[in-house]
């Protein structure tokens, strides 16, 4: 039970939740620990329950799932937490600003059981849910202008370097390392590196932060 992927369900749907919690306690290694119907107590099961992952609904009366999301990532926490947001609507610009506030990525609410469960099993291993193209054009159009960049991207090594824009692009360990022409261990130490560098929580940030600065080139 102790390496079961702990779960917080949020949607102020009761039956839906329900029914998203038989289906992810039916998994091996998942475990639902709590639901919440709206944001502020989705803030406050995460400070109490201290979930692995939470799923996420945007669109939600009271505090929506964007502002819970902000208020779970700005808080301090013992133990690292994954958001991922469901919606009804693809490419939506809520879940692109619930990234930017450190969602992991996004699903549509009829999605698979077996997609669901093998995007909790991914964003708790530290991954995007999206498709790189499609995380590209949300972000994208989150910052139409550059920001400056900072000092900490600096300290990048050329390697390092080589290795963010590859992330930022959405591409695997496996794909980095044959472009780069290193082992797949060379570019986890690489990523590691640079996510301790820039101060972000992972690989999805580190696509955030590309687009915000004008990275990507």
């Amino acid at each position: 039970m102790s390496d079961d992927i702990t779960i917080l369900v949020v949607d102020d749907q009761e039956l839906f939740r329900a029914g998203v919690a038989v289906i992810l306690d039916a998994q091996p290694g998942l475990r639902v620990v709590g639901e919440a119907g709206d944001g502020h107590d989705a803030v406050r099961l995460v400070g109490e329950l201290e979930p692995d992952v939470v799923l996420m609904d945007l669109r939600m009366p009271g505090m929506d799932g964007v502002e819970a999301t902000r208020q779970i990532f700005a808080g301090v926490r013992s133990r690292p937490v994954r958001v991922l947001v469901l919606t009804t609507f693809n490419l939506d610009d809520r879940a692109a600003t619930a990234i930017r506030h450190g969602a992991s990525g996004f699903l549509l609410k009829d999605t698979t059981p077996a997609q669901l469960t093998d995007a909790i099993r991914s964003v708790f291993a530290g991954n995007a849910v999206l498709a790189p193209g499609d995380l590209s054009a949300l972000l994208t159009r989150q910052f139409p202008e550059r920001a400056p960049v900072p000092d900490a991207y600096l300290t990048l090594t050329g390697k390092e370097r080589a290795v963010f824009r590859a992330v930022a692009r959405g591409l695997s360990n496996a794909e980095i390392a044959a472009e780069i022409f290193a082992g797949e261990s060379t570019v986890k130490t690489h990523v590691g590196a640079i996510l301790r560098k820039l101060s972000l929580r992972d690989r999805v940030q580190i696509a955030v932060f590309a687009h915000e600065h004008g990275l990507l080139s």
